[in-house]
């Protein structure tokens, strides 16, 4: 590779972390070539940057995105890296787990999401339980329809004891008064 074509391919991987939120570099080592395309295939499919880096230029790179320091990351960049870019938080990481689950072994190298860094392929259970954005507003949406959800069944399944109420309060007045009329009595 010529030193032009390092300079681009640099610019082109700044470019490419500069808007990025989650960044995730794995080894892809040990896989093979079909396992490798599959795993390409999946990436794609889940809307994940999928870029086999040379670790220098990638050092490179991430040394000249500003406002994120990626230092943490540079001890991690040995042997084979592939470079994750997504949207989604946690999709660069199942991504990882599925493809475990059917033999093939990809591991985490690093990763920086949500302003903070996870080292390690120990990292990896930790990374595919955080939420998205779409599931956590789906949680809170369900939340604040379930007492509002709860109060139409109850009002539905009950007009009876709606009407009772209403006819309840004119049975208690009477009775409210008769203490007091027994009372003046004494």
């Amino acid at each position: 590779m010529t030193k032009e074509e390092k300079v681009l391919v640099i610019q082109e991987l700044k470019e490419l972390l500069q808007d990025a939120k989650v960044v995730y570099v794995a080894n892809l080592e040990g896989m093979n070539a079909a396992a490798t395309s599959d795993f390409r295939r999946q990436a794609f499919k889940n809307n994940v940057s999928l870029r086999v880096v040379k670790n220098t230029l990638l050092q490179k790179a991430m040394e000249q995105v500003e406002g994120v320091d990626y230092s943490e990351m540079f001890p991690t960049f040995k042997g084979n890296s592939v470079l994750m870019v997504a949207e989604v938080a946690n999709a660069p990481a199942k991504l990882i787990k599925n493809f475990r689950k059917n033999g093939a072994f990809p591991a985490l190298k690093s990763a920086y999401l949500q302003e903070t860094f996870y080292i390690g392929d120990d990292q990896l259970d930790t990374l595919a339980n955080i939420k998205s954005r779409e599931e956590m507003i789906g949680e809170i949406i369900g939340l604040l329809q379930s007492p509002i959800r709860n109060l139409i069944s109850a009002l539905q399944n009950k007009p009876e004891v709606a009407e009772a109420k209403a006819e309840a309060p004119v049975a208690e007045e009477p009775k409210q008064e008769e203490p007091a009329s027994e009372e003046g009595a004494e």
